[in-house]
Order: C-alpha cells, then structure tokens, then sequence
C-alpha cells in the first residue's frame, strides 16, 4: 500500500484505536506525516490494546488518550483542535451482543452520538464513521450496494443501523462533515479470535480437530491493509460528505471452502467438528454477505489489492508467533 501524503502533520484522533483495524489506521496515519490521538476504553492496567504490538519508534509519536466514548466530555477532550476523526470505537462481537445488549447499545450508538456532538461543536473538517457489512443482515440481493435494506438480525447490527441512522442524521441536519464506511470481514495480522480466520488457524495449529458453528455461511474476506486504504481515502477525498461506501472485494468464499484453503496453505489436514455453542440462533444467522463495491472504486478510486489466498498466509504467519495473544483453546465471544 503507497500511503498518501495529504496526511502529514494532519491533527487526527482514531477511536477504538487499541483494536485491529484501529490500530492498523493509526500505524498508517503515524507513517503518513499525521499527528495521531489514539482514543482508548479506560481501564485501571493502562492496557491500551493492540496499539501496544506496534514499534516503539512508530509508538511515541502517538499520543494515547484514555476514556470511555458513552462520556462526550471525555470525547470533546480528545476532539479539540483536531481536523479529521476516525470513529471505529465499538462493541463488535455479535456472540457478546447476544449477552449484553444494553452495554452493546450504549456503546455503539451513545458513542456514536457522542462524536457527532462533539463534531458539531468542535467544527471538525470530515467524521469517518465505521459500520458494518452486519447492518445489511442475510443478503436479499447479490452483490449488495449501499441502498440494500437494513436488517438488524443481531443486538450487534441494530445497534450499527441506529449509529449509521444518527451520522446519516447529523449529515442532513446540520451539514456535518460525515462519510461511513461499510467493511466486509476485514481479516489479516492482530485480528482476535472472535473472528473466524485466527479461529481457524490457532485451532489448527494446536488441535488435531477445529470446532466451529456454521460452515455454510459465505463471507466476503477483506485484508486489513486495502480495508485501511479505504479508510485513508475515504478521509481525505472531498465532496463525498453524506455518503456510504463499502469496502469489500466483491468475491464469497463459505466457512467449509474457507478452512480447506487454510489447510492447503499450512499443509495439513484438518478435521472439523460442529460445536452447536459456536451458531447464531436460527433467525440471526447472516447466511451471506457479499460486496458491491462499485462506488468506492468510482468515488474513491479504491480497490481490494491483497487476495485471499496470500492475506492468509500473512494471518497464519502472525498467528503462529502470537498464539499465547490468542487462546485458543477457549470460545471467544
């Protein structure tokens, strides 16, 4: 990936920066020129996520700001004098979101809306707001755009929808500078187990079976290093204010096809066990989710670069030195 030079000595805040594709935007950010405020949840170990697996020299440069987005004090702390904002700070885990719905809400669109406000206030040039392919649910149509109906068939992806509702209605109501982006199951190195592709290889790497939910669905698996050139693109092009891109490669693979390609790159067999703790319930199931991302590549000039079959073997080469990161004999929800 070329990083663009609009970026240099750009005052930007990243929030939910501490996980993976946050900490993979602020390490590009850094790269780029920009002067970087990484927005991290509070909490009393000092942890700040993934941010601390980045370089040390990449590191202090990075200005670490700790709090809770459902606090907008804290948020319009972090947002003073900046010019660009990445919001990517939420609750993601669907399985999580079946067990802690309030949390999960109030995270997701009280953060959201937390933003916004202090947006408004702070008079900020462009809000990068993140959704979710999720928002989208079980696709009624193939490949889905930006116009597919909405379906919140998880706690998760209503709590998107309302947050995406909210940038849609600040946009429209007082002109704020906001553009939300779509991502298709980014994937690559730092990515957790409760993701299916590290789920996948640190089983596979420890166990002689994997245990996994449903091998049928279809996913369309985006490497974090083209989901960040969107990101960066979709920050600094201009006149796109008010607008929804996905950013997805416009191909689907099941989970089954998914774990023999993972098995023919690390050449081994491996063995699958259905693990019913592991599936959504019946009506929450997204069975597919595939991309149309025709107005990123004619807005934004993006495209998906890294294929499927190499982004893995970058996934397996990071998983394999950080399993004591992964745990992998647990279920992540």
């Amino acid at each position: 990936m070329t990083l663009p030079t609009y970026w240099k000595n750009k005052e930007v805040l990243v929030t939910g920066a501490g996980g993976f594709i946050g900490s993979h935007l602020v390490e590009s950010l850094v790269l780029s020129g920009a002067r970087v405020r990484a927005f991290v949840r509070y909490n009393s170990r000092g942890d700040w996520g993934l941010l601390s697996l980045l370089p040390e020299d990449l590191l202090k440069d990075v200005k670490v700001v700790a709090g809770d987005l459902r606090d907008l004090s804290a948020v319009q702390a972090a947002m003073q004098g900046v010019s660009h904002v990445f919001h990517l700070g939420a609750l993601i885990a669907i399985p999580y979101s079946y067990v802690h719905p309030a949390e999960v809400v109030e995270s997701n669109v009280i953060g959201t809306l937390n933003v916004l406000l202090a947006g408004r206030e702070t008079g900020v040039e462009r809000i990068v707001h993140t959704s979710s392919s999720e928002v989208y649910g079980t696709a009624l149509r193939v490949p889905i755009d930006e116009g597919h109906p909405l379906q919140g068939q998880s706690p998760y992806s209503a709590s998107k929808i309302g947050a995406d509702k909210l940038a849609e209605s600040f946009y429209l109501s007082f002109d704020l500078p906001v553009v939300t982006i779509r991502p298709f199951n980014t994937y690559g190195p730092r990515q957790s187990m409760r993701a299916v592709i590290p789920t996948i290889i640190a089983q596979a790497l420890t166990k002689k079976s994997i245990r996994l939910g449903n091998l049928e669905a279809r996913r369309d698996f985006t490497h974090v290093t083209d989901t960040i050139d969107g990101f960066l693109k979709v920050g600094e092009i201009s006149g796109i204010e008010g607008g929804i891109f996905n950013l997805g490669t416009g191909n689907e693979v099941s989970i089954e096809n998914l774990v023999r390609e993972i098995a023919s790159i690390m050449g081994k067999n491996i063995n699958i066990e259905m693990d019913s703790h592991r599936l959504r319930p019946e009506k929450s199931e997204v069975e597919r989710l595939i991309s149309d991302n025709r107005l990123a590549r004619e807005r934004l000039g993006w495209q998906p670069k890294v294929k499927l079959r190499e982004g893995l073997g970058q996934t397996i080469e990071w998983v394999a030195k950080h399993l004591d990161l992964l745990r992998p004999e647990e279920y992540h929800v």
